[in-house]
């Protein structure tokens, strides 16, 4: 069975499409996998609760991956057991006007986890480095700045009490071309489809070369980056689903202590 750190990248770390396919951590038996990932959200669900009670840390979880790799489904799959009250998902779109008289994470750290809070980045900061420089917006030496300035900002918020949970979902690019040609096909989908999806597709080994930069210059112990082969949505959120449950119980997450001055009290 596979273990965790398999997720995590070498020296030599590469992409390829045929890891996309892989599925390290499946029992062989879908129905069986699903069953654990479904007890494996209750849990989490659990270790939430106790997380929101506490009120002493923060967990941010980050979503990465091409367009179709399944953010959207890893957010229902995983975190949909979850109370409302102790969770926040945040899309990243085009910043807005307003967000571009500002410096690239001023409106990324707005939406960062305050205490007992678990929030999900579905796209993030990493993508004012990925878009922009394949399209030629910023050149070598701005983007290695902005990695260096993203390594400084999440060593700033491990240190400030914030677990960091960083997920690339690797699909390959034949299992995208099936994606989004349901979603054509299928009328019911079609408020998913967005024509920019065909054209960013275009440039499939430009966005491949940055992602392989981007994990390599920002993976670190305390903000560890996780690849996660995503041609099956089964296999995705089970091993997803595994990494999180692992890193909430490693919080040693407690409720608060009793309040003894309750002991005694009635309601009448």
């Amino acid at each position: 069975m596979a273990k965790i750190d398999d997720l995590r990248i070498g020296k030599n770390f590469k992409l390829g499409d045929n890891a996309a396919g892989e599925k390290p951590f499946s029992t062989g038996d879908k129905a069986r996998d699903k069953e654990q990932t479904e007890q494996m959200a209750e849990r989490i669900a659990e270790l939430q609760n106790v997380l929101y009670a506490e009120r002493r840390r923060k967990l941010l979880v980050i979503l990465q991956g091409m367009d179709t790799s399944g953010k959207d489904g890893t957010v229902k799959g995983v975190f949909g057991r979850i109370d409302p009250l102790g969770i926040r998902s945040y899309a990243f779109k085009a910043p807005s006007d307003v967000e571009k008289e500002h410096d690239y994470l001023w409106r990324v750290h707005q939406q960062v986890p305050g205490q007992g809070e678990l929030v999900i980045f579905n796209r993030s900061h990493y993508e004012d480095v990925l878009v922009t420089r394949v399209h030629g917006w910023i050149d070598d030496k701005e983007w290695r700045r902005r990695y260096a300035q993203i390594r400084d900002f999440e060593r700033m918020l491990a240190e400030t009490g914030t677990t960091i949970l960083k997920f690339f979902l690797h699909i390959s690019k034949d299992e995208q071309k099936e994606r989004l040609q349901a979603r054509i096909d299928n009328p019911e989908k079609h408020w998913k489809f967005d024509a920019k999806d065909i054209e960013e597709r275009k440039h499939w080994d430009d966005y491949q070369r940055a992602y392989e930069d981007a994990i390599r210059e920002t993976d670190a112990d305390h903000a560890p980056w996780y690849v996660v082969p995503a041609d099956s949505k089964t296999h995705r959120n089970l091993a997803i689903a595994t990494v999180v449950q692992a890193a909430m119980e490693g919080m040693q997450l407690a409720y608060p202590p009793p309040k003894t001055e309750l002991a005694k009290l009635k309601i009448d």
